[in-house]
């Protein structure tokens, strides 16, 4: 039950929303009041920074206007990349302004080999990044010490490149999102062959001038294997998702990450027709000869659980699915608006292609997924915190009991997609998945 104190603050939240001034109050009360509860968590998971450093440079942030905001964030990722200078010129390595240039294959190449001997800092972080990692493995590794300092700054580089680029609607944020993702793209590949995968940087052509962009993780020296699809959340990235993942590449399967329609790179709204974006990155997978298109899963985050949601009723190449944290009614409705901030209104909208609230409204309403749940053949697996301060925990429970063959997982006095059960829901949705795609009575993945 939401406290008086918690409803006064919504109710706040939300007046500022209405009146657009948001950015008056940011200026004076800072900008932790106007978003998510999850907000530093979600960043700090990602890039192993202490969250007390996080909240006190977030304290520091007084707006959201795009330069303001942007560049205010860009700052600290100025100051990581001077430190894996530093350290790569100790290596006699690329500097980092080489690292942003698409065509420089030949820096990506010697900083896979400069890097390898503190792969671990990358490979194995898991869904929450220890802020101590570093240290305890340069003191366990000396000699791999400036490896370990320009894996980890460049890390931290594109978080804040993410976090500067959040939520991605703006122009100065758009250049910020294309460095985060340079940046993630050339670790992952650089550091692929020390990992034991394979990682490629995947576009889809939508047909329309959009295009799916994603990477594809396939485990070496397989020649057939069963592939999850995962898709992220609303304003998330595709380094949110994948650095979490890179935990389970020895699992069995192969994973395609994709960012959800409407979002950042892509160019038309988001709306229920998106089905068919999830549907042509299917068709691709499938076709591919290294996918068992017999073997194919889905696995979403937040909106990218709505997704998750939605394609396990209408498409049948789907054989198991996880849910985790999806909105698919009731925060769809009016009471779901109450308390959310105007920078979330304002992605919406953004996403959608809503001229005004009304019409926001509205399409949100027609993306409902009420008439979906008893569609829902195939094992599938809800997850979510019991107390979700950003959509209602009710759809999660009613996706379970709506879906014939469905499991409910809600984690006690846990907020949004249970980040403070990251590494239980991580280690459960895995093996959901592997239980139904890698199973007993299904053929192991091919090996060469």
């Amino acid at each position: 039950m939401t406290s008086l104190p918690e409803l006064a603050e919504r109710i706040f939240i939300s007046a500022c929303a209405l009146t657009h001034t948001t950015e008056r109050m940011t200026r004076r009360f800072g900008p932790a009041p106007f978003l998510p509860a999850l907000f530093a968590d979600r960043f700090t998971h990602l890039g192993g920074m202490p969250g007390a450093e996080f909240r006190a440079q977030l304290a520091g942030c007084r707006s959201f206007e795009d330069g303001r905001w942007a560049g205010y964030w860009q700052s600290f990722a100025r100051q990581h990349l001077e430190r894996a200078d530093t350290a790569l010129a100790r290596l006699g390595g690329p500097a980092t302004p080489e690292l942003f240039d698409p065509t420089a294959t030949v820096a990506s190449d010697e900083l896979g080999k400069l890097l390898a001997p503190a792969v671990t800092i990358l490979a194995d972080r898991g869904p929450i990044a220890n802020p101590d990692a570093v240290h305890h493995f340069r003191t366990a590794n000396p000699e791999a010490a400036d490896a370990a300092i320009a894996l980890d700054a460049l890390i931290k580089a594109m978080v804040y490149e993410f976090v500067a680029a959040w939520p991605g609607w703006s122009p100065r944020r758009l250049e910020a999102y294309e460095r985060s993702h340079r940046l993630t793209e050339i670790l992952l590949t650089a550091l692929a062959p020390t990992m034991g995968v394979t990682i490629e940087s995947v576009r889809i052509p939508l047909g329309d001038g959009d295009a799916v962009r994603g990477y594809l993780i396939l485990p070496q020296g397989v020649t057939t294997v069963p592939l999850v699809l995962v898709a992220n959340g609303l304003e998330g990235t595709l380094a949110e998702v994948t650095l979490p993942l890179l935990a389970n590449r020895h699992a069995g399967v192969g994973f395609f990450i994709m960012e959800m329609p409407g979002t950042y790179s892509y160019r038309e709204p988001l709306s229920p027709a998106a089905e068919r974006v999830y549907s042509t990155v299917l068709d691709v997978l499938a076709a591919d000869p290294r996918v068992d298109a017999d073997r194919i899963g889905m696995l979403g985050f937040s909106f990218g659980a709505y997704w998750a949601t939605r394609m396990a009723a209408v498409e049948p190449r789907l054989r198991v699915a996880v849910a985790n944290g999806a909105p698919a009614h009731h925060s769809f409705g009016p009471g779901g608006s109450l308390g959310v901030p105007e920078v979330i209104v304002s992605t919406l909208r953004h996403a959608t292609g809503a001229t005004n609230l009304a019409d926001l409204s509205r399409r949100l309403r027609g993306m409902s997924l009420e008439n979906h749940y008893r569609r829902i053949e195939i094992p599938l697996l809800v997850v979510n915190g019991a107390n979700d301060t950003l959509i209602s925990t009710r759809d999660s429970i009613d996706i379970a009991i709506g879906a014939p063959n469905a499991q409910l997982v809600l984690y006690a006095n846990d907020d949004h997609c249970a980040m403070g059960h990251a590494v239980q829901w991580s280690e459960l949705s895995v093996r959901f998945l592997r239980d139904h795609l890698v199973s007993s009575d299904a053929a192991e993945p091919v090996m060469r």
